[in-house]
């Protein structure tokens, strides 16, 4: 009766949260593949240590033991990973698109010209330090607090916003097309 509940609780507060978690190991990871292993391990290691989580908020829970996952994964494999390439197919306006996020303009001119610039956000991002790639992806697109982050990354609140500041700069900088002339 007892691991029933357990069972219960576990896919009440945080099964809900795993394209989350998915989505963040496959910005930190940068393969899909990886990703999934990192997620899987993680799911593991909640079920496992999930008598000892005592809060409300699943996702954030979850989403800190993904992040541990990954480093634990990435010092063992960091150098084979540094120069995985960008996992298009995960990351495309398409998937984006499936996940319910449709388009009003089905203009094919405006339709390329969205999906260049979904392309050209996507290489920036990936293009960031690590440190602020998984604060940039859990804020703007898992839309955690600033809070949340700072729990999930083990950082004061006031580091957060400071990494989140310094990777917005860092992708304009990107992103700013260059000028031949400077």
């Amino acid at each position: 009766m007892i691991a029933s509940a357990k069972n219960k609780r576990f896919q009440t507060l945080v099964l809900p949260h795993l394209n989350s978690a998915f989505n963040l190991a496959c910005w930190l990871t940068r393969s899909r593949h990886d990703a999934e292993d990192v997620v899987q391990e993680a799911c593991l290691r909640a079920f496992k240590f999930f008598d000892g989580f005592h809060g409300d908020d699943g996702r954030a829970w979850l989403l800190t033991i993904v992040r541990n996952t990954f480093y634990t994964w990435y010092q063992k494999n960091h150098e084979q990973k540094q120069n995985t390439l960008f996992d298009e197919d995960l990351h495309s306006a398409d998937a984006q698109d499936a996940a319910g996020m449709e388009h009003a303009d089905n203009n094919p001119e405006t339709l390329l010209m969205r999906k260049d610039s979904e392309r050209l956000l996507q290489q920036g991002l990936e293009a960031l330090p690590l440190e602020f790639r998984e604060v940039m992806v859990m804020r703007e697109l898992e839309d955690l607090s600033y809070k949340q982050i700072a729990g999930v990354v083990g950082i004061p609140i006031g580091t957060v916003m400071s990494r989140l500041g310094r990777g917005r700069k860092l992708l304009a900088k990107i992103l700013a097309p260059s000028n031949p002339e400077a």
